[in-house]
């Protein structure tokens, strides 16, 4: 069976550690020749020069093809656009389009009254400059804002009418959670490729904090196993075979490519991706 292609999510550093951190995970994930990585927005945009920083040092100094995050939180259409023509000046050839989280402090998501309403009006824009793929979110279990169960599949596909040439998911406990949104979406008659996000488990309690915030449903039968592991302190090695099992199950059910979010923090995604079979392609040559 084929090994799939990977990619891997990073966020911008907000502290000296952090910046540490942030190329000590370029730097171990690098070598395993990822078709793309992309560096994120923090929550309500607010990390919007540090991504900006991130993604021109990322693809600068290592060569590595970046989707930079841009969202339409607190920014008039303008600015947003302004933004990505200067990812287009750095070499940044794609984007993950998104709608955004709401600020900090506010329930709801509100459009700035200059700015895009939603990801599809970004997503045309950015179609309509003819300078990058476009890459956009995905939900396989109903996002929070979602009017019905199918909302998501609807507007995904108003997304990838829009311009957009793939979806990565947001990310899921169980492969069955993932088929079933495939399914759904080849329903619907969406033919751009799904792309499943993959979160190796660092901290379960955080794991458990991120579901709640997006939708994602819990099994009952983790919270056991966590629970478990944790008197027997062996959760790093619960969390590598689980995340190990549920890729094996995506790649048998004909998935070609895994998206891990790695929250800066390298070694588990790794061990992972070894475990499947990817490893490094050759030492990382860091460009000057």
């Amino acid at each position: 069976m084929p090994l799939p292609s990977v990619s891997f999510e990073f966020f911008p550093p907000q502290s000296l550690d952090a910046s540490f951190r942030l190329w000590e995970t370029v730097q171990v994930l690098a070598p395993l020749a990822p078709a793309f990585v992309s560096v994120t927005y923090g929550a309500g945009g607010t990390t919007r020069r540090l991504t900006h920083e991130a993604v021109a040092a990322i693809g600068t100094h290592y060569g590595l093809n970046v989707a930079a995050h841009l969202t339409c939180v607190d920014a008039t259409r303008d600015e947003t656009l302004a933004i990505a023509a200067s990812y287009a000046e750095a070499g940044v050839r794609e984007i993950v389009a998104l709608r955004g989280d709401a600020p900090k402090g506010a329930v709801r998501f509100t459009p700035h009254p200059e700015g895009f309403a939603h990801s599809v009006e970004l997503i045309e824009a950015l179609a309509a400059t003819g300078r990058f793929t476009i890459r956009v979110g995905a939900y396989p279990e109903p996002h929070p804002d979602a009017a019905d169960p199918l909302a998501d599949v609807r507007w995904l596909k108003r997304k990838i009418e829009a311009g957009a040439s793939s979806a990565i998911t947001q990310f899921f406990f169980e492969a069955e959670t993932f088929f079933r949104f495939r399914d759904a979406c080849a329903r619907e008659g969406i033919e751009a490729p799904i792309i499943p996000g993959i979160l190796p488990i660092q901290s379960w309690e955080g794991a458990r904090r991120f579901a709640a915030r997006c939708g994602a449903k819990v099994p009952a039968w983790l919270d056991e196993a966590f629970a478990a592991a944790r008197r027997d302190r062996r959760e790093e090695l619960l969390a590598t075979a689980l995340a190990t099992e549920l890729c094996s199950e995506l790649i048998e059910g004909g998935v070609e490519h895994l998206h891990f979010y790695t929250l800066n923090r390298p070694h588990l995604t790794r061990e992972v991706c070894h475990a499947l079979g990817i490893t490094p392609k050759a030492a990382l040559q860091k460009v000057a």
